[in-house]
């Protein structure tokens, strides 16, 4: 299953920015919702956690996720997961390292059409990584930004564009606003200089580049500060309003909100 292995290379990509952060770096609070670096970290490992809970010990998984997602809707996100996770600063980038390095040959080798619980409906193996893979690229946005550094983006990012066309709909329909009937044409430009195509209606179209693409729908920028070309009022609203992934309605970030930043290092 070519996710599981994505879904590690990602998590070594962004591994790969911690190097330059130390001692009370850790701390260094972050452009998305004044979450700190520790606050990011500890959102991957746990629900990377969560998931390979739901994989192994399903039981276990449907009462424990009934508890944290009580806690989270009593106390938020971030007082939720760190409350259970103890790891702080390099012993929680070693814990978060170590799990996924577990997790990636052990998922790879199931079916991707397996069945696997989760806190909203239950989805298949090969979904479960693709989120995994998002959720990694996306947060780890906020940790590239933070440290100022560019990351080197690679073609395994056509999973989160699949991911924000298969929510075409869903966007819609957390904001609370009519489907439409027809998705826009996307002419997107991948990494490696391939082009990828999707979508029918001509007459609203978004083209650009697929890492563009992949940071609207995930929400880690606002369109405005992007390259896309985006024409027409049905492709024009979905890009204001993109969310690949699940849970509430999320509004997007602000234009020019969310940016790298000039830091080199924290410590």
């Amino acid at each position: 299953m070519q996710q599981a292995a994505d879904f590690v290379a990602e998590s070594e990509m962004l591994d790969s920015a911690l190097d330059t952060t130390s001692g009370q770096g850790w701390d260094t609070v972050t452009q998305f919702k004044d979450w700190t670096l520790n606050d990011v970290m500890v959102h991957l490992h746990f629900w990377n956690g969560m998931v390979d809970l739901a994989l192994r010990d399903p039981d276990n998984f449907a009462r424990d996720s009934r508890d944290v997602m009580a806690a989270i809707q009593a106390d938020g996100f971030r007082t939720t997961e760190n409350a259970r996770v103890s790891e702080r600063g390099p012993a929680l980038r070693e814990a978060w390292r170590a799990r996924y390095l577990d997790m990636g040959p052990r998922w790879a080798a199931l079916d991707p059409k397996a069945r696997v619980q989760w806190v909203g409906p239950e989805m298949s193996v090969r979904s479960a990584m693709t989120a995994r893979q998002m959720e990694t690229w996306a947060h780890g946005q906020e940790v590239f930004d933070c440290l100022g550094q560019q990351r080197q983006e690679q073609d395994r990012i056509r999973n989160i564009v699949m991911l924000g066309v298969n929510t075409f709909a869903w966007s819609f329909r957390v904001h609370g606003r009519d489907v439409p009937a027809q998705m826009p044409q996307l002419r997107l430009t991948g990494p490696s200089g391939d082009e990828w195509r999707y979508g029918e209606d001509a007459k609203n179209t978004i083209t650009g580049t697929a890492v563009d693409f992949a940071q609207v729908v995930a929400q880690t920028r606002n369109v405005a500060d992007t390259g896309l070309a985006v024409s027409g009022p049905v492709a024009a609203e979905w890009m204001s309003i993109a969310q690949c992934f699940a849970g509430g309605p999320e509004t997007p970030p602000a234009a020019g909100q969310r940016h790298r930043q000039t830091r080199k290092n924290v410590t």
